[in-house]
């Protein structure tokens, strides 16, 4: 095994868009040696954790509070945030996951932009949700200040699928021409194992890479704890022995 997973704190920092196989890159780091990942997942299981990215958004820096026992970063919110991470962390390196833009952009838009902007279903619960837990509410504030306010990734413009592509195309040229070549690597999900392997200098697992996190997942998460909290609200307001 190598410095890079032997030593502690940030190694690798991951500065692919969301909807890029994070959840899969996720699982994978933590199978080669840099575990725990740190994940847009691990803030929804805490929402406590949403007052720390406000503060980093709001020009703080509380790294070592959200990534104490973190061995690495994917997905937003930490990718948000590469460029610093890079100064406050300079021995790691950087992954930056790419997708057909194409299809990035359906997978997108059909899940993180729907949550805050579409009719359906499940933004319909989410919004729900907000109107009886702060936490939440508090939540999806983040998510519009990270992804479409003044600050946001897309702030040029998200209406329209070609919007998305061009800032998503953007961000990724960004990355390159600000990590110098040695410490990163641009990287898609079929690419495999060998190049992440090759990039951490560690041996290639005999199992496959692992997949996770399709569309169904991510609407189910949302929709499921909007249920959850809903039907609690609603248990914690009838009357006694109702």
């Amino acid at each position: 095994m190598n410095d890079l997973t032997e030593s502690s704190g940030i190694r690798l920092i991951g500065a692919g868009l969301p909807r890029t196989g994070t959840l899969t890159q996720k699982l994978a780091l933590e199978q080669l040696g840099l575990g725990p990942c740190y994940h847009w997942v691990n803030v929804i299981a805490d929402l406590g954790q949403v007052e720390l990215w406000d503060r980093a958004l709001d020009g703080e820096a509380p790294w070592a509070e959200v990534f104490d026992g973190h061995r690495s970063t994917v997905d937003w919110p930490g990718g948000y945030f590469y460029r610093e991470l890079m100064d406050v962390y300079p021995e790691a390196k950087v992954l930056l996951s790419v997708r057909d833009p194409e299809s990035w952009e359906r997978s997108f838009r059909e899940t993180i932009w729907v949550m805050c902007h579409g009719e359906t279903l499940m933004p319909l619960l989410s919004r729900a949700r907000a109107e009886i837990d702060p936490r939440w509410r508090r939540y999806l504030k983040l998510v519009d200040r990270m992804f479409w306010g003044p600050q946001g990734t897309f702030a040029a413009g998200h209406a329209e699928p070609s919007q998305l592509i061009e800032q998503m195309v953007r961000h990724n040229e960004e990355v390159k021409r600000a990590v110098p070549a040695e410490r990163l690597l641009v990287w898609e999900v079929g690419d495999g194992w060998e190049p992440l392997c090759e990039f951490l200098d560690v041996d290639v697992p005999d199992e496959p890479l692992p997949h996770a996190n399709d569309r169904e997942s991510f609407v189910e998460r949302v929709t499921d704890a909007a249920l959850d909290s809903l039907a609690a609200w609603r248990e914690a307001r009838l009357p006694a022995g109702a």
